[in-house]
Parts: structure tokens; sequence; C-alpha cells
């Protein structure tokens, strides 16, 4: 009788290992197939990198300097000719 319940629970033990390995193989599958939709959903969605938008902002923080820069000077200009601002 023991060796039959040693059997019967060795039996068991190696059942319970290839169910645990089956469970990690298929949350590994899971995960993998996860991340790829959510790679598929970011990439369809056509969103902008963050490398990308840090340049555009840069660029536009320099457009606005300089365009404050440029008003700068057209007010200077226009107080040393003594003329206001245009009429349309």
């Amino acid at each position: 009788m023991t060796q039959t319940n040693n059997r019967f629970f060795d039996e068991i033990g190696r059942l319970m290992n290839d169910a645990a390995g089956a469970a990690q193989g298929v949350k590994r599958e899971f995960d993998s197939v996860m991340r790829n939709q959510a790679e598929k959903f970011l990439r369809d969605m056509d969103l902008v990198k963050r490398e990308e938008f840090e340049a555009v902002k840069d660029m536009a923080r320099l457009a606005r300097e300089e365009n404050e820069a440029l008003k700068a000077r057209i007010a200077a200009l226009e107080a040393r000719l003594g003329g206001g601002t245009p009429t349309s």
C-alpha cells in the first residue's frame, strides 16, 4: 500500500508540474499576444513619438521668440520714423 501511495503522489506531483509549466507557457503566449496587439493599436492610432513632439515644441518656441523680437524691432522702427500704427 505504501508503494501505491508513493506512486500516486508521484503522479500527482508530476501532473502538477506539467500543469504549472503549461500555465507558464500560456501566460507567456498571452503576454506576447497582448503586447503585439497593444503595439499594433498604437501604430494604427498614428501617434507622434516623444522625440518628434519635443523637436516641434522647440521649433514653436524659437518661432515665438523670433516673432516677439521682430515685433519689438518693428515697434522701434515705427517709433524712430515717428509713425504710429498704419491705418487700413
